[in-house]
């Protein structure tokens, strides 16, 4: 025989008990987790959001509900109730027996739905599709760069959210902003340049690419178009010297910096550790100290500030480029030149730029003799050129995201290497000599 416990203690109640089974369930599917994780089972950046945000959030939750529970069981004692009772279940009915078995039925199938819908919406949450279209409408113009080029296979997480729970915290913090200012219509229209919000190459670029490489001599070459009738071919190639173009990056060598702008346009003083660990500072005309601000070691995006998501810094470029891909023909008459104009044109919308464009190469061409189908490839493709680059309804216009890459659209490599960048002795200069980093053909 059973003798009743009078006094059970506080913490047998249904709230304090329903706490303690969240504990040990979420106790169990951390250690879960972490066995998932060690085994490579897990890819996707965001599985951190549950494993090292979700599953803890349960955990502490049920730690929370425990003492809740004993402080409320303790009133309801206090008052002169009786102590809560475990219900009495009678395994001899067959009714209980049924109930009891549904119970256990329905919680497996729940919980199942529960984990594969969570593990589907943490995988949906990485696509590109999600992040330039469902979530940051405002980010078309990114998504549509990035569609565009080298990149484009390449999830925006890889490069968005840094390694470890960290980097992700991070990142869901910063969207966490980026939902109140998409929700209530605060975003800046252009959207700024990200200069410091973006996590270091060391845990992003450098996943697929490593630094100081490749080390082998690169040809580039870029065709130019006269606004002549014959849109005459200007080829110019040049011989970059990558191992020295890379030299920056390298593992063994630490470039820091330290700028005076959001953008790292202005830079007054370098710090360089070489291979042998000696120390050499230079400094800009009229800098006698270090700057306040914090140090930035010089990585992959010092250089490469747009390397996934580029716009044509002019509407010259943009069709040239377009011409020598062959989406735009060359044998039509002064195409090149009208173009050109037809692209620098203020337009409300994408729609309105398409017809406008339209409506110039067809009437510029209505007295002359163009092949329909040289003159619907010009017009597609004119179109294609605007659709890519410029954005009105963000005030993204020709040169308004403009790349560090070389010294062609902003100050780039000249930045530092200026000729005035010197040590406190003025022995050592950092040099502005083109045959550095490239040679002409």
């Amino acid at each position: 025989m059973v003798v009743p416990v009078s006094n059970p203690p506080l913490s047998r109640n249904p709230i304090s008990l329903a706490g303690a089974w969240l504990t040990t369930l979420a106790a169990f599917a951390f250690l879960g987790y972490m066995l998932a994780e060690w085994l490579g089972l897990f890819h996707n950046p965001y599985s951190g959001l549950l494993g090292f945000v979700a599953i803890p959030a349960v955990f502490a939750l049920g730690l929370a509900i425990i003492p809740f529970g004993i402080w409320r069981e303790s009133r309801r004692r206090r008052r002169g109730q009786t102590a809560w009772q475990w219900p009495t279940v009678d395994f001899g009915v067959r009714r209980t027996r049924v109930g009891i078995a549904l119970l256990t039925l329905l919680t497996i199938v729940n919980v199942t739905l529960v984990a594969v819908a969570g593990f589907g919406a943490t995988h949906y949450m990485e696509t590109t599709e999600f992040c330039g279209q469902v979530c940051h409408g405002p980010m078309k113009p990114e998504a549509t760069a990035h569609s565009a080029y080298a990149h484009a296979k390449i999830a925006c997480v890889s490069c968005h959210v840094g390694p470890g729970a960290g980097g992700m915290i991070r990142a869901k913090m910063n969207g966490t902003r980026q939902l109140y200012l998409l929700a209530t219509g605060g975003y800046a229209r252009p959207i700024p340049v990200p200069a410091h919000g973006l996590p270091p190459s060391a845990g992003t670029c450098e996943n697929c690419h490593t630094p100081g490489h490749p080390d082998k001599d690169l040809v580039r070459t870029t065709r130019e178009y006269a606004d002549d009738e014959a849109n005459t071919e200007t080829v110019n190639e040049v011989v970059l010297y990558m191992a020295r173009n890379h030299w920056h990056a390298r593992a063994d060598i630490t470039v820091e910096y330290v700028a005076t702008d959001a953008v790292r346009e202005t830079i007054p003083y370098v710090k360089l550790t070489d291979a042998t660990g000696r120390v050499t500072e230079f400094f800009a005309p009229k800098t006698t100290a270090v700057p306040a601000g914090t140090p930035r070691r010089m990585d992959c995006l010092d250089c490469h500030t747009r390397p996934a998501h580029s716009f044509a810094p002019t509407a010259e470029i943009a069709v040239d480029r377009a011409i020598a891909a062959g989406q735009i023909p060359r044998s039509l008459a002064f195409v090149r030149r009208e173009t050109v104009a037809a692209l620098k044109g203020a337009y409300a919308d994408e729609a309105a730029a398409s017809a406008a464009i339209r409506k110039r190469l067809t009437d510029f061409y209505a007295s002359r003799t163009a092949p329909p189908t040289d003159l619907a490839r010009a017009i597609d493709g004119a179109s294609r050129v605007y659709a890519t680059n410029v954005f009105p309804q963000m005030k993204i216009t020709w040169g308004t995201y403009l790349s560090q890459m070389g010294h062609t659209q902003m100050t780039g490599c000249f930045r530092c290497h200026d000729d005035e960048h010197k040590t406190r002795d003025g022995q050592r200069v950092i040099k502005q000599d083109c045959g550095l980093c490239h040679k002409e053909q």
